[in-house]
């Protein structure tokens, strides 16, 4: 028996065709059946790669006798929060008002026409079914104050994360910076890195931020924190030590054992951490971490046509990290006499590391010196061997039963990864990285875009597509014009842009929303604004706007960048970890952004050669042609850097070395 989750294209609904719930899809079929019928909406969101939502599914939507209770007093609504967070959101912000937390599974008891009443995340079978008897009985005796509750509760939510307009201009200064860092290094964990609780998420743009305040504020103890961070999450278990790649996060707080979900989004931004931390601080490890996370993005979350996959299950044949995870023994029988040097380099036991008796997560430290002393081989030695045990694991993990994909091919996350591949191909020169990422803008031009600026969010599903999938798919196109100098991508991005101001921006915050103008309304119409593990989607605007402003000397979005900003910048000091992509633009504000003009038939070159010293307030334009204001009467018989900053340039000079000169 299936129900109408059948016909979905969504990974993660999919997996609840079969439940025996007679599951709705969001839409107008289970709203209307609602409201006919007089029945609570039982809203449930998750996506697939999620561990609890398989444990709450296997409990209790599994189960008959539950089931019998979902489908005789509710309308039951399964929600794809990848495909639907407009949805996912409203809900998310009630549950973190009725609880103070929030996570998936989500799971919102609503009136008929959407507002909600009740809800929370993972329940037990037994505490399930309680709640749902009593919020029947509930809704049957006390409707009135079922409504009186649902009011008060839309009203949070619409209050909920919403900024006002802020006229008042204000000259930013390091001042303002300091205020934001300041109280953030009290939480710094300055010996396993990251901040100092369990568990631990990466937040790579936190680090992207706190690197670049290190560099231009000159913050040595900032500088160190930024370091032991990226050291310790490249070698923890977080990271997939034998297949490359990084876990969404860890459970603890030495980044020891993962949550083994693995993310497009937090690979992509991790490929853009490591890439700009290469030309901060030259450390070999960091190449190293790029180009296994991308052989496993390339071997694993990569579609034919060429667009990326959403995630990798934490699971497979129903146990979380199974397919990761190995026994001493196991080490010992595909290795043989190499066994001793990878258990201990990679820290297995014969009662396992972890948990979970006698299995071991692969994490290393930073002991490799001792280790080549213990076996007698050079450091070139050591780890070819390593590598060849790596390769032989990694074979035999193969063979394995596979954790779940997610196929779904989102705007927004083939947007990080694009501007992954951007990255990583601007600091290691590796040509097969550009081609992935004009593959990739390709791919979305093709077939998530119009070709007029709009956007579908979801391949191959007639999908709206929300702010945040203009944003990243902006950001994207941008640095790759950056590493091209082909033009037609940052026109691309343009008008992505302008689509997103004609039907997301609110003249009367001065914020986007996160829904267009054209798309069906919830019970509210919600902004984005505070940082995640991913962006938010208004302070990727902001910047993209601030870059733009300057690649086409338009004064309209730098006003909309600078209201963005105002906005939120007195909300910032003490929240850094959750406004750290506004910092960037703040920096930049403070800091200033230098325009590079590289031109002539070595522009390339020039390119290159500059992008191997770190200026991360810069954006970069030339080759040996092109129509954006900078260029005009810049393209000449040779080669020429031109460096201008607040609209001034300086004398052309002809070498890299001299262009700094006028920097420094």
């Amino acid at each position: 028996m299936s129900n109408r989750l059948i016909n979905s294209t969504s990974p993660y609904l999919q997996q609840h065709a079969n439940n025996p719930v007679d599951w709705f899809p969001w839409g107008e079929e289970a709203l209307q059946k609602a409201k006919a019928e007089n029945k609570l909406l039982l809203i449930s969101i998750g996506y697939s790669a999620c561990h609890w939502c398989h444990v709450m599914e296997h409990e209790s939507f599994e189960n008959e006798q539950v089931a019998e209770v979902m489908n005789r007093f509710f309308v039951c609504i399964k929600v794809d929060r990848e495909e639907r967070p407009d949805v996912d959101q409203i809900y998310m912000s009630a549950v973190q008002l009725m609880t103070n937390r929030g996570g998936w599974p989500l799971n919102c008891i609503c009136l008929p026409d959407q507002r909600p009443v009740y809800g929370g995340t993972y329940f037990p079978k037994k505490d399930w079914l309680n709640l749902l008897v009593n919020l029947a009985e509930f809704w049957k005796e006390k409707s009135a104050e079922a409504e009186d509750y649902a009011v008060r509760l839309t009203e949070g939510i619409h209050k909920y994360e919403q900024f006002e307009f802020v006229k008042e201009q204000k000259e930013y200064s390091k001042t303002d910076l300091e205020a934001i860092v300041t109280p953030w290094k009290r939480h710094f964990d300055m010996v396993e890195g990251g901040l100092n609780r369990a568990p631990k998420f990466p937040m790579p743009n936190n680090w992207q931020f706190l690197m670049r305040y290190s560099h231009l504020m000159k913050d040595e103890a900032v500088q160190m924190s930024v370091r032991i961070t990226l050291e310790k999450m490249a070698f923890g278990g977080i990271y997939d030590q034998i297949g490359g790649g990084f876990a969404r996060y860890s459970v603890d707080g030495k980044w020891h054992v993962p949550h083994f979900e693995k993310m497009l989004y937090d690979n992509a931004q991790l490929v853009s951490l490591y890439a700009e931390a290469f030309t901060w601080a030259v450390d070999p490890l960091y190449p190293k971490i790029i180009a296994e996370t991308l052989t496993f993005i390339e071997r694993e979350l990569t579609s034919p046509e060429g667009g990326f996959y959403a995630a990798l299950d934490a699971d497979s044949e129903g146990v979380e990290g199974k397919f990761y995870t190995f026994t001493k023994a196991e080490v010992e029988e595909v290795l043989g006499e190499d066994a001793e040097l990878f258990c201990t380099y990679f820290h297995v036991t014969e009662d396992g590391n972890w948990e979970e008796e006698q299995t071991n997560i692969f994490f290393r430290k930073d002991d490799t010196d001792e280790l080549d002393e213990k076996f007698g081989l050079s450091p070139d030695e050591l780890q070819a061997k390593i590598n060849q045990s790596r390769q032989k694991i990694l074979d035999k993990r193969s063979m394995r039963v596979r954790p779940g994909l997610d196929h779904k091919i989102l705007a927004s996350w083939n947007g990080l990864m694009l501007k992954g591949y951007c990255d990583a191909y601007r600091a290691l020169d590796e040509p097969q990285y550009l081609e992935t990422a004009i593959r990739n803008a390709s791919f979305i031009q093709q077939n998530l875009s119009d070709g007029n600026g709009k956007l579908n969010r979801v391949y191959q599903n007639d999908s709206p597509a929300f702010l945040d999938d203009y944003a990243s798919v902006a950001d994207a196109l941008i640095s790759l014009y950056e590493v091209t100098f082909d033009e037609k991508w940052l026109q691309e991005a343009r008008k992505i842009n302008d689509y997103a101001i004609d039907h997301f921006y609110d003249l009367a915050t001065g914020m986007f929303f996160y829904t267009s103008d054209e798309d069906a309304q919830l019970i509210a119409r919600k902004t984005e604004v505070m940082d995640n593990v991913i962006p938010s989607s208004n302070s990727v605007m902001a910047r993209n706007l601030k870059k733009l402003g300057l690649f086409f000397d338009h004064e309209e979005y730098h006003q909309l960048a600078e209201q963005l900003l105002r906005n939120v910048e007195k909300t910032m000091a003490p929240y850094g970890s959750s406004f750290s992509n506004w910092a960037m633009l703040l920096l930049d504000e403070v800091f200033s952004v230098y325009e590079i003009v590289v031109t002539g038939n070595q522009s390339e070159e020039k390119r290159k050669e500059f992008e191997k010293k770190y200026l991360p307030n810069k954006i970069i334009l030339g080759g040996t042609k092109g129509s954006l204001p900078l260029l005009q009467d810049k393209f000449g018989g040779k080669n020429s850097i031109f460096v201008c900053k607040d609209k001034t340039c300086q004398l052309p000079v002809n070498e890299v070395s001299e262009a700094f000169k006028q920097i420094e």
